[in-house]
């Protein structure tokens, strides 16, 4: 019980930090999160709320990284397997342990798209002076890939520009 109001307390002030660094200017430039191993950085700009996993009803005739529809706080929001999306393989099977632990994060309502990606955890905010070097995008890259950075302790986090994520053709045509 002790570790739930833990990750409770995380997220709140994760969640306060995220207003404190929108109200404030440069705080704080990118959202850190993991999916499926991958380190990926969200522009604070483009993030909105971050949810816990719910209840998700299930949409046939789509791709597998379309994972269906849930009511967020009252809206409905698509709900994206992030990690299943950007390695364009199948579904993704994780346990409801595994779920529980996971996040949705809201593209923020100025992207006009009532979307949410699904991650497997968060890891707080980070400046530009949390990385030692930056590089660009990989040749080949989608377009949604922003620079890939490197932090102090050689991992390396690849920047999603949700903006350009949400305006993805592909990302877009959820069908089969």
């Amino acid at each position: 019980m002790s570790s739930k109001q833990a990750l409770r307390e995380f997220q709140s002030r994760l969640t306060e930090r995220l207003q404190s660094a929108r109200t404030s200017g440069v705080a704080a430039s990118w959202l850190a999160v993991e999916a499926r191993g991958r380190r990926l950085l969200f522009p604070l700009s483009h993030a909105g709320e971050i949810f816990p996993w719910t209840d998700v009803q299930s949409v046939p005739y789509t791709h597998d990284w379309f994972l269906g529809v849930a009511n967020l706080r009252g809206g409905l929001h698509s709900i994206v397997d992030l990690a299943a999306f950007v390695e364009s393989r199948g579904p993704i099977r994780r346990t409801e342990l595994e779920l529980g632990q996971s996040r949705l994060i809201a593209l923020n309502p100025m992207l006009e798209t009532s979307c949410a990606l699904l991650v497997d955890g968060l890891h707080g905010l980070r400046t530009v002076e949390s990385f030692a070097s930056s590089a660009p995008a990989p040749e080949g890259a989608p377009s949604y890939f922003g620079h890939t950075y490197t932090d102090m302790d050689g991992v390396q986090w690849q920047e999603i520009n949700l903006q350009a994520l949400s305006q993805h053709q592909p990302f877009l045509v959820i069908g089969v």
